[in-house]
């Protein structure tokens, strides 16, 4: 049995959305890719924006078998389940000729002003991504104080700022760089190098804090 009709409009309009964007897909685009009649979509879907809604929600609550599940198949350790994620990315680059952009990050750039509840979808999207690396990074056994919720939230911005450099040059070398980069971070994060280490009893700073150099002491005259 396929899906219902109101599925086979939320997935024409996903498609249309990355294809096309959300601003230059009609409801008549919509209603010709799922092929169904003008009462179907208004009867569920008033307003384009109600249809956009309805797509934001459908990739959040389907984040885990839409993306997750096909990402992590046979994976076990949790960091590399974080490198299989960003592998599926790359896969998706690769069979689109570097026209792949991530369906939340493209809505996310191209809606400048959305409104309260577009946003908050948006936002809950990047969300769910971000829990679920941090997730696998707190499985992780590092040798020192890590923050993993940043550090997922800087995985999560080297994927977005990755593959917009891929779409945008054609090229994947620019997301091979970027997560190249992250992958030597990480590997600095899991050396047992004592610079790494936070001294007994010392705090150890938050992400942008740094340390504050020792004052030179002045030479005599």
């Amino acid at each position: 049995m396929g899906p219902d009709t109101r599925t086979r409009l939320i997935l024409a309009a996903m498609e249309l959305f990355w294809e096309k964007g959300y601003a230059s897909t009609s409801m008549a685009d919509v209603l010709r890719r799922a092929d169904l009649h003008g009462g179907s979509l208004y009867h569920f879907f008033p307003g384009k924006q109600d249809l956009l809604l309805a797509v934001l929600d459908f990739y959040c609550v389907g984040i885990h078998d839409q993306l997750l599940k096909p990402a992590w198949e046979g994976v076990q350790d949790p960091l590399e389940r974080v490198w299989a994620l960003l592998a599926l990315y790359r896969s998706h680059i690769v069979a689109t000729d570097c026209f792949y952009g991530c369906p939340i990050g493209s809505l996310a750039l191209e809606i400048h002003e959305p409104d309260p509840p577009v946003r908050e979808r948006l936002a809950a999207n990047f969300e769910n991504w971000t829990v679920a690396v941090q997730q696998c990074l707190d499985a992780v056994q590092w040798p020192v104080a890590v923050d993993t919720r940043r550090l997922a939230e800087f995985v999560l911005t080297t994927m977005e700022g990755g593959v917009m450099l891929t779409r945008t040059y054609r090229d994947v070398a620019y997301f091979d760089r970027a997560i190249a980069e992250l992958r030597a971070y990480v590997d600095l994060l899991q050396s047992p190098h004592p610079a790494l280490s936070p001294r007994r009893g010392e705090r150890v700073p938050k992400a942008g804090e740094g340390r504050v150099p020792p004052r030179r002491k002045r030479a005599r005259r």
